[in-house]
C-alpha cells in the first residue's frame, strides 16, 4: 500500500490574516447629538419628566439638562446612531404641551445634528 502524502499549505503571512480580520469587523455607523432647544413655554418640572420617559434619566440627570438648556439655550439629550436620533427627536416633538402653562402650544423643539 502506498502512503498518501498530506499537502502542506503555506501559513498566512501577518499581513494576510490582518486584512482578514479587518474584513469582518463591521463598520461602526455614524453619530448624530439629539439636541433639545429652550423656550420660554415650558417648565423645568415638564423637560425633568420628559426626559425621564423617554430617555430613562434619572431625576438629576433631568434637571441638570433642564438647567443646561435653560442657561445655554440648548443642550445635547444623547449622541447615537441616526435611525435612534431621529425616534428621539420625533419623541420629543410628540410628548405634548406643558399642561402647567397655560400660553403652551406644545412639546418642545429638538433637532439632530452629526457629531463634529
Amino acid at each position: 500500500m502506498k502512503a498518501e502524502s498530506a499537502t502542506v499549505e503555506p501559513k498566512s503571512t501577518t499581513k494576510t490574516a490582518q486584512r482578514a480580520d479587518r474584513r469582518k469587523k463591521p463598520k461602526r455607523q455614524p453619530r448624530y447629538n439629539v439636541v433639545l432647544w429652550d423656550d420660554d413655554d415650558h417648565t423645568y418640572d415638564y423637560v425633568v419628566r420628559m426626559l425621564k420617559e423617554l430617555f430613562g434619566f434619572p431625576q438629576e440627570k433631568g434637571y441638570q439638562l433642564a438647567r443646561a438648556v435653560d442657561a445655554h439655550g440648548k443642550v445635547i439629550c444623547l449622541t447615537t446612531t441616526l435611525e435612534h436620533a431621529e425616534l428621539k427627536r420625533d419623541q420629543i416633538h410628540a410628548y405634548g404641551k406643558d399642561t402647567l402653562i397655560a400660553k403652551c402650544r406644545g412639546s418642545m423643539s429638538s433637532t439632530i445634528q452629526p457629531v463634529a
